[in-house]
């Protein structure tokens, strides 16, 4: 029996009476069936976020005739919108250094059928990984960068990365714990499709050993970050956080390993709500619909 074709509807715009109507009865009027939707109004920015994943019954009803009936209407409300196809997984690309545990959860969540998504190539400056990319069959790049490596250099290499995206026709790029830092041209080529996690439940804790910091200050929650790629480093939109409870027993090591689990969790969750459409930006923030 054939999947009736599903999509998924995202809009932002300015605030103003009868945005839910006039999307849904266009729906009704192309024999469309909503599955769910959520929608906000922002009172601070003025904007109105919305997604919409429906189902269209009548096979007239295509991609390219809902995107031409929508486009209208977008014109109309100054909407910046997407459709996406529900039934598509996303194209990946997950870039790694050499601690890999968040790396190893999204391949099996990935190979379980858990994150619905097309993991294309996993690349990383180091060749740590390359057996566990081989054991699930996906494709490993290996392009070097030392530490302290002249702007030039970083840039070439960098380079290499974006021509595998673009070979792959990669949607998104998560940085599974990649140590280095992007440059301003990288993260604007990669801006609203690159997603990082960052070690620290932001913004406490920057920099080398966090965890270690955590344990000096005594601290009796510890959690990870999950956001945007910017050019300001770790201060893009914040898209998914977690915490976990910990005392003054622990060492830094136990803070360590608690850390990670919750880092792997929340890149997992932030990674999820990119493929099926739920985050909208907004501003230096995001909607994110649950």
């Amino acid at each position: 029996m054939s999947q009736k074709p599903e999509f998924i509807l995202t809009l932002s715009c300015p605030d103003q009476r009868g945005i839910v109507h006039l999307v849904s009865g266009l729906l009704s009027q192309y024999a469309c069936n909503i599955i769910d939707s959520a929608q906000f109004g922002d009172a601070q920015s003025a904007s109105f976020f919305m997604r919409v994943h429906f189902a269209a019954e009548d096979d007239s009803a295509s991609h390219t005739v809902l995107h031409a009936a929508f486009a209208g209407l977008a014109q109309e409300l100054g909407m910046e919108w997407q459709l996406h196809d529900a039934h598509h997984k996303p194209r990946v690309m997950i870039l790694v250094s050499r601690i890999g545990h968040c790396l190893n959860d999204l391949l099996f969540r990935h190979k379980s059928g858990l994150l619905p998504v097309d993991i294309r190539a996993i690349v990383s400056n180091h060749p740590d990984f390359y057996q566990l990319a081989a054991s699930y069959n996906i494709p490993f790049h290996h392009l070097p960068l030392a530490t302290g490596a002249p702007e030039g250099v970083k840039r070439i290499q960098e380079k290499k990365i974006l021509e595998i995206a673009e070979a792959e026709d990669v949607e998104l790029v998560v940085l599974a714990r990649y140590m280095q830092i992007l440059s301003q041209q990288m993260c604007e080529d990669l801006k609203g499709r690159a997603i990082n996690i960052h070690h620290s439940f932001l913004p406490s804790f920057k920099g080398a050993k966090p965890y270690y910091q955590a344990h000096e200050r005594g601290v009796k929650l510890i959690g990870a970050t999950a956001h945007f790629v910017t050019s300001d480093l770790d201060e893009g939109p914040i898209i998914e956080q977690d915490v976990a409870r910990v005392d003054h027993a622990m060492g830094p090591e136990e803070l360590t390993a608690i850390g990670r689990d919750v880092e792997c969790v929340v890149l997992a969750r932030a990674v999820k709500c990119f493929v099926e459409h739920r985050i909208l930006v907004n501003g230096h923030k995001t909607v994110v619909f649950k």
